[in-house]
């Protein structure tokens, strides 16, 4: 893969050069599109998925089969080593929410490079770290908070990583992330746009107002964000 392609990926653009080294010549580049499962609770994760555009959600699968989302990745970081132990089954289904790319890398590669490189190591923990931080905030807005504020939050999760105003997104797949009815989305939905934060059409959701959709959000975002900042983990482009 070019140079130019890997570094799109944060985490593996703030790797020492030393250790991009280790996984680069066995990185292949492979898209996803939306919809699109990357590998399912119960499964093997046998690679790790660097996500250079595009948006890939973990989703928490209940035993009726309903799921709700528990955290969003995008270029920022990693999938694949963050749903359980390196190399061994999935505990969370990892589900294309936005189309793109990622540089994918055999999951023996990354834990033999993992093995020799303590700084890598640090980088991985630190991203892990943040990640189950935004797990956890997200299960207590999802209990705590009003389903606008929270559909505020999850739209500016989204936006942080789409790298566009624009989303491809129907009510049903809101409601899905969210776990409410799809009706309950059209509602809430039509409350922000009343105010001009955001735009629907036929599948599609555009953010309007971006500092007044951060208004009408909990504070779950802001807090998100600070964690990230504070364990030096790369940001997407609206910090």
């Amino acid at each position: 893969m070019s140079w130019e392609l890997i570094v799109d990926n944060l985490w593996i653009a703030s790797l020492d050069p030393a250790d991009r080294k280790r996984i680069e010549p066995h990185l292949n580049e492979r898209p996803f599109t939306q919809g699109q499962v990357l590998f399912d609770a119960g499964e093997a994760v046998d690679e790790v998925w660097f996500p250079m555009d595009g948006v890939v959600s973990l989703m928490t699968v209940l035993a009726d089969e309903r799921m709700v989302e528990t955290a969003a990745i995008g270029r920022e970081g990693l999938v694949g080593v963050t749903c359980g132990p390196l190399n061994a089954r999935a505990s969370s289904r990892a589900i294309a929410q936005i189309e793109g790319s990622a540089a994918c890398c055999p999951a023996d590669v990354f834990s033999d490079a993992l093995s020799k490189s303590e700084k890598m190591r640090a980088a991985l923990s630190r991203f892990t770290e943040s990640l189950l931080a935004h797990v956890q905030q997200t299960a207590a807005c999802n209990a705590q908070h009003r389903l606008d504020e929270r559909l505020a939050r999850w739209l500016l999760t989204l936006h942080d990583r789409a790298d566009a105003d624009r989303f491809e997104l129907t009510q049903q797949d809101i409601a899905g992330m969210l776990g409410v009815r799809r009706a309950t989305v059209s509602e809430i939905g039509t409350m922000l746009e009343d105010r001009s934060l955001i735009a629907r059409g036929r599948g599609w959701v555009e953010i309007l107002d971006r500092k007044g959709l951060e208004k009408a959000s909990c504070g779950c975002y802001r807090m998100m964000r600070a964690v990230s900042a504070d364990l030096g983990v790369p940001l997407p482009k609206f910090g």
